[in-house]
């Protein structure tokens, strides 16, 4: 069932690219990255998966298909597609669930730091237990950013609160936040990452959480794939490292257009 989820739309000609974050995180977090596709010529559009940002908090249906349902209506919306789809991590997931579910809506995957292994991870995973120890609410932004690992990347993730009642407070509720990461992690994802046809790319950051077994699985299984290591980079490389990460974005675009 449709429920409503929210986008940001930084225009541009062409087939649509849509950046999908990664747990607890909004569209803004692309922000940088979207700005430089956009001046490269491609159209960029970004959006709050459903539990996350300005979108439906409590959604009713949490499975991994309607994730899948909610791109497949933005682009019905936008009347545009087939798209790349860019997923970082969990949002990798999602992309993965969309080519499953809506082959026909895409015509290429871009995995940021995001495994598309079967997975037999639980909501008691290291991700979820991080997101409830949050200590809340944050009273200033500076706590907010220096808690959330200060720099480039705690800024982005202070700019993903909300005020509220003299404090900040994240836009997502946890344990929804849990049952949308169980829900993706079991769905299949593995099919939709070896089936032929889509180009793939697979982008690792160095200080990632994807490891070499990861890596060379999903490379073993796709060898047509683009891959890049990013030296340096943690798990929010789209946010460290911008620069990098849309460069390489423009140039599996181009490749593949």
């Amino acid at each position: 069932m449709a429920e409503p989820v929210t986008h940001r739309d930084w225009g541009g000609e062409g087939p649509p690219v849509v950046l999908l974050h990664g747990l607890a995180g909004y569209a803004g977090e692309w922000e940088a990255v979207a700005v430089r596709l956009r001046a490269r010529g491609h159209h960029v559009v970004a959006m709050d998966l459903r539990g996350h940002g300005g979108s439906v908090r409590h959604p009713r249906d949490t499975r991994a298909s309607a994730h899948a349902d909610d791109v497949a209506g933005l682009l019905g919306r936008l009347g545009a597609g087939p798209a790349v789809l860019v997923g970082q991590s969990l949002g990798g997931r999602v992309a993965l669930r969309v080519a499953h579910q809506h082959p026909a809506l895409v015509r290429g995957l871009a995995l940021v730091e995001a495994d598309a292994r079967p997975a037999s991870e639980t909501p008691d995973d290291v991700a979820i237990r991080w997101l409830r120890s949050w200590p809340l609410p944050f009273p200033d932004r500076a706590s907010a950013t220096a808690w959330l690992g200060g720099g480039t990347v705690g800024e982005a993730w202070a700019d993903g609160l909300e005020e509220r009642g003299g404090g900040l407070w994240p836009r997502f509720d946890v344990d929804v936040l849990a049952r949308l990461f169980d829900a993706l992690v079991r769905a299949p994802s593995w099919p939709a990452w070896t089936a032929p046809g889509s180009p793939v790319l697979l982008l690792v950051a160095e200080r990632g959480i994807l490891d070499q077994a990861a890596v060379g699985a999903m490379l073993a299984a796709r060898p047509d794939a683009w891959s890049l290591g990013v030296p340096g980079a943690g798990h929010d490389v789209h946010i460290e490292q911008p620069d990098v990460v849309a460069g390489f974005l423009d140039a599996f675009l181009a490749a593949h257009a």
